[in-house]
């Protein structure tokens, strides 16, 4: 059995941040920003919208675009590094806002290649038939950790959460493969603030924002996704030729492009919205799934590689059938 998609959704912050609003901010422009990171604006959570509350309105659309019921739902994970409470998890109180009352919850962190393993999890779990029916969430708040003075990072990070909703099915398809390179990973951090040292007065918070090196994190992602991706298709034993859309972790403008010359692919088998939404990591992937699949895009038998890679670091593909 594999879990197949039955349905996508996504939520985008109503609050928009463009490049122009950065300038006045700091040392920065709009052209500046989009020719290194390709991108031109993004959504900025305010008021009460929590990693939480995103992830149950993209929870929401997802199980309408399903034609599910929220207590239907067997498991419901939640992909966060950014979650503003530590208990009870994002999963659980997406539960009671969704009504999703017989689901087992539980969050992961994966960074930015999190709900990719999260959707490997789901698989596992329907994969060994204890449940049938998953819905796996992707939910930042990516603004409340990010230094808005250092414009060598503020202006990659947005906010937003897409999901979508798994059924098992005897003849889907679900090829993966994920691996993580901890001895790399000081090139992307973001310290916790629940330690005694920055509870005193005064104390320096500068590391609990993200801090990133970021020539270290292109030649990491350059390298890594194109050979997670080969080993995928040759574990699949398919071409490169058979997949319709690579969909990868929005980070980079750059980055997805270096990977499709990597690739010998051209560019428009990458959909990209980073344009619009900047990186919003673990919930990337799933924003552009729904998306592509709002627009129509996505047609049945499709053949489509999935990519995340970020802090850890982690990194990782899946190959599906829409």
């Amino acid at each position: 059995m594999v879990g197949k998609i039955k349905g996508t959704g996504s939520y985008r912050p109503v609050q928009v941040w463009d490049n122009d609003k950065l300038s006045h901010m700091m040392d920065t422009s709009d052209e500046w920003i989009r020719g290194r990171t390709g991108i031109g604006q993004r959504h900025i959570a305010s008021g009460g919208e929590t990693v939480a509350y995103m992830a149950a309105r993209a929870a929401e659309e997802a199980l309408s675009d399903a034609r599910m019921r929220p207590e239907e739902i067997d498991l419901l994970l939640v992909s966060t590094m950014s979650s503003e409470r530590i208990m009870p998890c994002a999963a659980c109180e997406v539960q009671k806002l969704i009504g999703a009352v017989n689901a087992a919850c539980f969050d992961l962190n994966g960074a930015c290649t999190g709900f990719l393993l999260a959707l490997n999890t789901a698989q596992a779990y329907l994969g060994q038939q204890i449940y049938r029916r998953a819905l796996v969430i992707g939910s930042e708040t990516l603004s409340h950790l990010t230094n808005w003075e250092d414009r060598s990072t503020c202006v990659l990070f947005g906010d937003g959460a897409g999901a979508v909703v798994l059924e098992a099915e005897e003849n889907a398809v679900y090829i993966q493969a994920a691996h993580s390179i901890g001895s790399r990973g000081e090139a992307l951090t973001c310290v916790s603030r629940n330690q005694q040292q920055f509870i005193e007065k005064d104390a320096d918070l500068s590391s609990t924002y993200m801090q990133m090196d970021g020539k270290e994190v292109f030649k990491f992602a350059v390298s890594k996704v194109p050979e997670v991706i080969t080993e995928v298709l040759e574990k699949a034993g398919k071409t490169k030729e058979e997949i319709r859309f690579y969909m990868l972790h929005q980070a980079n403008k750059r980055i997805v492009a270096s990977v499709s010359k990597h690739m010998n692919e051209p560019l428009e088998k990458y959909p990209m919205n980073i344009e619009n939404l900047g990186n919003t990591s673990s919930a990337s992937i799933p924003l552009l799934l729904d998306e592509w699949n709002k627009k129509g895009r996505l047609n049945s038998g499709d053949w489509i590689i999935l990519s995340g890679f970020g802090g850890g670091l982690t990194y990782g593909a899946s190959l599906l059938q829409w």
